[in-house]
């Protein structure tokens, strides 16, 4: 679609058409075949299931069964997943694909690749695989393909960072840009921070270097802001203002700040034209800000912040990989897309996770997830996916606003191994509450130096298998082990996890893993009935917050608090020397 100019400021169709919010005035219309999970046959017998499964142990389903590391196992698109050290067995799977069924997950997914309004209380389409689809693809939302907007933004996207890491865009004074600091929080920090990290080994091509500083602000702490940059110098800074309103409080916070830093040396306020770009689609506040508005880049109100690291969103990554890392980031993504509309319910990644984590979560009572991946480059996945999973699931109403009778999302956490091992595994080892986890591993490291790699994979094996099988008080003692200390060197094991071995890294397989816990997620909000879109429970303290901030200062008069907050907020004062 060709943009329209209107003198300096260049808007797409695509950036101004976003904006536009249905009414929420009216309640939604819940489908029909959106059924509440413990309304159905499968949910009644997975409750009974359940007293079975608290009472198995690993041990002897694996003694019974030789093959069951086969039995419960799936390849595809080079991610080997092995559930099998789950406290399952053939009628639970049966019985938890049933659920799916009964649930109407088939028909929920057909709704979001079709582009349905299944955000119900925010009446959007829910279309973050639109932004992988290939040129060509037809995905249409109220009547309109929206495949070649994408591609219009991301040719955009393409054209500035091609200009960026070649040189060719000039600082004010006349300055390569050399490092490039992402302004943004929740979504639009925790995926760009996460794929840098997880690719900055793919930096190296289409004509950058390692060279290239990246930095990612986020926290309204303003020791955040000075440590990302005291050691940058604005004539070779770029950034990157990320705020679909460009009102985000810290976001905007951050980038005023950012934007007094750079004038402070540059001192004209023309040289923020060069300096800035902006991911918004509010055109006014960017204009205002001093942003040229060519250099804005839009997204749409069917892609949700957590769901948006593959949008405009992305240009950081775009920047520190290239536009080919990109594309191939973009076509991992979509080939789990294909595979989790395609594949068969039992041989589907994102189905067999969600489900196994459902039954940990539901039926056999495990309140968290650690995930832990034993690649450094993966050192933020993990909070990625805290974001990803607690915020679109971490729901107490179904869609028709009741209050649901199940639990819903598990506490997502964890840390790169093997250094979580020095760290937490004590606790999952030994502790009073078993914690499912998720291995995440690569068969082919990126670097093969000596013996690392396959000391770092046989901690991992040795881990799950340690967590599944434990070490008995007889085990203990044959070791000549003095009674007093046998209990204390016991292992219970039993403690479920699934091993997912990929061949190698790269921005394809990074593309393939996010995309498979995005559908995981869906499955089991799908089955919770709740709406995995939206998150009302990050307004109220935000609302709160923009109350208290005069109040802190002193501007505000007339208070009104609870007693503890209050206290606090005089403390506060006191403690800045300001009048009580």
């Amino acid at each position: 679609m060709a943009a329209k100019k209107t003198g300096k400021v260049t808007a797409t169709k695509s950036a101004k058409r976003v904006a536009n919010t249905p009414s929420i005035a009216s309640a939604p219309i819940v489908p029909s075949w959106h059924v509440a999970p413990d309304s159905t046959r499968a949910w009644k017998t997975l409750k009974k299931l359940s007293v079975r499964g608290k009472q198995a142990q690993l041990r002897t389903l694996f003694a019974k069964d030789r093959k069951r590391g086969d039995t419960f196992s799936a390849n595809a698109l080079g991610i080997h997943l092995d559930y099998a050290k789950n406290l399952i067995d053939g009628v639970t799977m049966d019985a938890l694909h049933a659920l799916a069924s009964e649930c109407g997950v088939a028909r929920h997914m057909k709704a979001m690749f079709a582009g349905e309004h299944i955000n119900l209380t925010e009446k959007r389409a829910v279309l973050h695989v639109a932004l992988r689809a290939p040129k060509g693809a037809v995905i249409k939302v109220d009547g309109e393909n929206v495949v070649p907007l994408v591609h219009e933004v991301l040719d955009r996207m393409s054209a500035f960072a091609q200009r960026v890491r070649s040189g060719s865009w000039k600082g004010f004074t006349g300055k390569r840009i050399r490092a490039v600091v992402n302004i943004g929080i929740g979504g639009s920090d925790l995926g760009p921070v996460m794929a840098y990290e997880a690719l900055k080994n793919f930096s190296e091509r289409d004509a950058a270097d390692r060279s290239m500083v990246f930095r990612f602000v986020s926290n309204v702490d303003g020791e955040d802001f000075y440590e990302k940059t005291r050691d940058l110098n604005p004539e070779e800074t770029l950034f990157i203002v990320s705020s679909k309103t460009f009102t985000t409080l810290e976001t905007m916070t951050n980038a005023n700040t950012a934007r007094a830093w750079s004038l402070a040396k540059l001192k004209n306020p023309a040289a923020v034209a060069k300096h800035f770009v902006a991911v918004s689609t509010n055109a006014a506040e960017v204009s205002k800000f001093g942003i040229d508005t060519a250099n804005m880049f839009g997204f749409w109100d069917w892609v949700g912040g957590r769901y948006s690291m593959d949008s405009a969103i992305g240009l950081s990554t775009m920047l520190a990989v290239g536009p080919t890392g990109f594309s191939e980031m973009l076509a991992g993504m979509h080939d789990m897309d294909e595979h989790f509309r395609s594949a068969p319910a039992k041989k589907n990644l994102p189905m067999l996770m969600a489900l196994v984590g459902l039954w940990n979560r539901e039926f056999m009572g495990f309140g968290t997830v650690a995930v832990l991946p034993y690649c450094q480059y993966l050192s933020r996945f993990s909070a990625y996916l805290q974001q990803l999973e607690m915020e679109s699931n971490g729901k107490q109403v179904q869609l028709d606003g009741t209050p649901v009778r199940w639990e819903t999302s598990p506490v997502i956490w964890g840390e790169p191994g093997t250094n979580g091992q020095h760290a937490f595994y004590q606790m999952i080892h030994q502790g009073t509450s078993p914690v499912p986890c998720d291995f995440i591993a690569f068969a082919r490291p990126l670097h093969d130096v000596d013996v690392h790699h396959d000391i770092l994979i046989a901690n991992l094996l040795a881990q799950g298998e340690a967590l599944a099988f434990g070490k008995t008080p007889q085990e203990v003692r044959a070791e000549g082990t003095p009674s007093w200390l046998v209990p204390h060197r016991t292992f219970p094991g039993n403690r479920p996890s699934n091993t997912l071995l990929c061949e190698q890294l790269s921005p394809r397989m990074l593309g393939r893993l996010i995309a498979l816990y995005e559908h995981k997620v869906f499955v089991q909000g799908s089955i919770w009935r709740v709406n995995s879109f939206d998150q009302w429970g990050v307004e109220l303290g935000k609302v709160l917050a923009k109350n208290i901030i005069p109040e802190l200062s002193g501007s505000a008069k007339k208070p009104n608090h609870d007693s503890s907050t209050q206290g606090l907020i005089s403390r506060y004062r006191a403690l800045r020397g300001r009048a009580k």
